[in-house]
């Protein structure tokens, strides 16, 4: 045990000289080579040195604290180690509970006169624990051995320059992670290989929480750790059975946002086990759902989690419940679908899902208020010039059609109460629509439908498509289309509201939307060229798009030879 203390002395006495000697200045040209002039003079001032760390392996507390008093350190509060925790726990394939990390800063001025600190992370190393190969296995290769800089602006716009500057020169993403108990956001990063510094790890210190950036920090790393990547990915549907089951439990129901709660609390309003709904806590603070409550324990609701609450203009639990139930099912006919080209659903239930919904009053409900639970698509849609220029002329129609339970034609009559509404739709949603367009206000300026695409009717000044043609076919487009030109008089209007298939291959939501489509519904997103297409097919001309929230678009649609 002698030599161990020793060692540990020696190595974390050499680090506390380190830290005295070096600033920012001196230090981020060694880290990151090329990086001179300006660009230097940028980062100099966005990011201060702030500390050197490495990994001790004491047999308990007060070795720890004999260590730090041989290298003239005062030992301080000893804190949970997140992040370095998570990482030896994968390194070396051992759970959590099995390793005890804390992290400890004292203090070390520099030759500058700046305040900085050596970080100590120590794994307590018990005798006859088993712990002794992971120690020297640490030992060798100094993993956890790093400089940091702490930012100084944690402006989102300045972290992301900051990452960026660090790429141009070498460095690449190498972990991370928020550690609750501080508040605090970790970027890794690894430098060049050429680069003459005395170690290879970089972080960046963000105080507060910044995981936004992070996971796509992350995101970046695990693309270079390809078996974890996948892992990662094969384990998605495990997210969206946990994102169901708190909706199903109603776990968010019992929450006040405002408020920290211990898993027994939760369980006992929820009828649920209490250490099993800890487990999915647990996770779901991984995910961002809730987040761990550093102060008193617990969990608190986190920003997606309150959009897992029952009711609300927002909320989304309907997708959650949709998702993680009839199409959860049908994706694992994907490969069938893929193979044959026979829809997913179909093959899992045995018919189309329109008309399975149909049947069943729960799912058809579930389904309509799954559609206006992605309603925030629809924010921009009732300030469109087209509907504003529609406003102004006195009795103007706007023709919803197949437009579910009228989430989208109230926000339009709520935005212009001059405007008249019709909402075409199937018999079982016409009724839920009245109820909810009343209870709106919109009864008297708003005329229920009941019919298919053939009864779209004329003499409206704007007709709507939103979220119907990606549930079909090229040829049933078309005669949606062709029905909807028929209807409309020379100078009508068509807004169709979709998701737009990137043409550059660029990430998009339409991109995993057409993987859902193709299997659970027939359809598929398109590009907007693709579009376009199908409305010269139809004697229609797109005269332009514009963007949407959540990746959506509006098409503005004319009739051939009108369109300005």
């Amino acid at each position: 045990m002698i030599t161990t203390l020793s060692e540990d002395t020696a190595r974390l006495r050499a680090t506390v000289d380190f830290v005295r000697e070096q600033d920012s200045g001196s230090l981020l040209p060694l880290l990151l080579p090329g990086l001179t002039g300006p660009e230097l003079r940028t980062l100099v001032e966005r990011c201060r040195f702030a500390h050197a760390a490495l990994l001790l392996f004491p047999a308990d507390e007060r070795a720890l604290h004999a260590t730090l008093a041989d290298a003239g350190l005062r030992a301080e509060e000893t804190r949970p180690s997140v992040v370095v925790r998570e990482r030896l726990a994968r390194r070396h394939r051992r759970a959590l509970a099995d390793l005890d990390v804390g992290i400890l800063r004292p203090a070390v001025t520099g030759r500058d006169g700046e305040r900085r600190t050596v970080e100590v992370f120590a794994l307590t190393v018990p005798p006859g624990s088993g712990l002794t190969d992971i120690a020297a296995h640490e030992r060798r290769h100094q993993h956890e051995a790093h400089v940091a800089f702490e930012v100084a602006d944690p402006d989102p716009l300045v972290l992301r320059g900051l990452c960026a500057a660090f790429g141009r020169h070498g460095a690449v993403p190498d972990g991370g992670g928020y550690n609750p108990h501080e508040d605090g956001t970790v970027f890794y990063f690894a430098t060049a290989d050429d680069a003459p510094a005395p170690c290879r790890r970089v972080e960046l210190y963000v105080p507060g929480d910044h995981r936004a950036l992070l996971a796509a920090h992350l995101e970046e790393h695990r693309v270079r750790q390809p078996a974890e990547a996948l892992l990662r990915l094969l384990t998605g549907a495990w997210t969206t059975q946990a994102l169901a089951a708190f909706a199903q439990l109603r776990v968010a129901d019992v929450m006040d946002p405002d408020k920290a709660y211990d898993p027994a609390e939760l369980a006992a309003g929820t009828g649920a086990d209490a250490e099993n709904l800890g487990v999915l806590l647990r996770y779901l603070a991984m995910v961002g759902v809730v987040t761990p409550d550093a102060a008193g324990g617990g969990y608190r609701l986190a920003g997606p989690g309150l959009l897992l609450r029952t009711g609300g203009a927002e909320s989304m639990r309907p997708l959650a419940l949709l998702y993680g139930g009839p199409f959860y099912q049908s994706f694992a006919a994907l490969a069938h679908t893929v193979r044959t080209g026979q829809v997913g659903f179909e093959h899992v239930f045995g018919e189309n899902h329109f008309a399975h919904f149909a049947r069943d009053p729960h799912l058809a409900d579930l389904f309509d208020r799954s559609m206006a639970a992605g309603s925030r698509m629809f924010d921009p849609v009732p300030h469109h010039p087209v509907l504003v220029a529609a406003a102004a002329t006195p009795g103007a129609t706007v023709v919803d059609v197949a437009g579910g339970t009228g989430e989208l034609l109230g926000r339009i009559l709520d935005a212009h109460p001059g405007l008249h509404g019709t909402l075409l739709e199937r018999p079982h949603v016409v009724e839920a629509a009245g109820a909810a367009l009343d209870a709106a206000g919109h009864g008297p300026r708003c005329t229920l439908r009941t019919g298919d695409f053939a009864d779209v009717p004329a003499g409206a000044r704007v007709y709507v498509l939103s979220r119907v043609l990606h549930d079909w076919d090229d040829e049933r487009c078309r005669e949606i289309l062709g029905h909807c030109a028929r209807a409309m008089a020379a100078d009508a209007d068509l807004l169709v509201v979709e998701r737009l298939l990137p043409a550059d291959g660029s990430a998009s939501l339409a991109t995993a939307w057409d993987l859902h489509m193709m299997c659970n519904v027939g359809g598929r997103e398109r590009t907007a060229d693709h579009y376009a297409r199908l409305f010269d097919d139809a004697g229609l001309t797109l005269v332009s798009h514009q963007p949407l929230p959540l990746d959506g678009s509006v098409l503005h649609v004319r009739r051939s030879g009108t369109a300005n």
